[in-house]
């Protein structure tokens, strides 16, 4: 869970010691702290928004029935076979440890939204991906010669009013299958009214694996492709070297259609 304290935190792990975790008031750029961790996780998604500079159209300031469909893929076999005690937002940190996990650190940030470009709000968004050694959190999908065990492996957010959502982790790394590689890649489950209503991917603009990867080619229009390939970009002043990636997801129903009054339900089961 994210961690935050007044003054500098009492991590002691390689770079990020004596590292105050960043809060949003952090990313506009401004002197003001949050008050606490409860005022930080309501902001968190804000700030992340901002980084990521809101570009959601396929092209900015298009009509609403030119936004590119994100396409849906595979869930895998690696969703987590036991949910993690800490789920939330925020991968690096669980519970209170003071022992952050091993990796590249990646603010990720995006929308939910409709096809006709409406934020889709109270919407579950979980992410599962392996951690620096090529673990997921699935008893099936463990490295053979050990894991991370700093990393949540897990998190999900509740989308806001804007359709906003936001997620500290580590950027991906790839990972054996067969004779070769899967490309690094990020899993994405949209939940709402207690239905999984979209799975997808998200990958590394540029990662050489992207070439050979099965589950990226079995998504025949390159341009549908380009919507699942993320920049991940420098965090501005980031002295570790931290990224942002901004990944926007329009899903090709209408709000109408996932419109279904109060919520009753929170995370779906799912597609197995």
């Amino acid at each position: 869970m994210f961690h935050f304290s007044d003054s500098k935190s009492d991590f002691a792990h390689g770079d990020i010691r004596d590292r105050r975790i960043l809060t949003p008031d952090d990313l506009r750029g401004t002197d003001s702290r949050a008050s606490g961790r409860r005022g930080f996780l309501k902001q968190a998604a804000l700030g992340g928004a901002m980084l990521a500079g809101g570009h959601w159209f396929h092209n900015k300031g298009a009509f609403a029935e030119e936004l590119l469909q994100t396409p849906a893929m595979t869930e895998g076999p690696f969703y987590p076979d036991k949910l993690p005690l800490d789920t939330d937002n925020d991968l690096l940190i669980i519970n209170d440890s003071i022992s952050p996990a091993v990796g590249i650190v990646t603010y990720l940030t995006g929308r939910v939204l409709s096809a006709t470009g409406t934020p889709v709000r109270n919407a579950f968004v979980e992410i599962w991906q392996v951690d620096n050694t090529a673990s997921y959190l699935h008893s099936k999908g463990r490295n053979p010669s050990g894991n991370d065990g700093n990393f949540q492996g897990y998190g999900r957010f509740m989308t806001d009013g804007d359709g906003r959502y936001f997620f500290r982790t580590i950027k991906p790394v790839r990972y054996p299958v067969g004779s070769g590689f899967r490309a690094p890649h990020i899993h994405v489950g949209i939940s709402r009214n207690g239905k999984r209503i979209f799975t997808t991917q998200l990958l590394v603009n540029g990662d050489p694996d992207n070439a050979s990867d099965g589950v990226l080619r079995s998504v025949a229009d390159p341009l549908l492709r380009e919507t699942v390939l993320v920049d991940f970009k420098p965090l501005p002043n980031s002295k570790l070297g931290e990224l942002t990636a901004n990944f926007d997801i329009v899903m090709g129903r209408t709000l109408e259609e996932l419109e279904d009054g109060t919520i009753r339900g929170g995370i779906g089961r799912p597609g197995r």
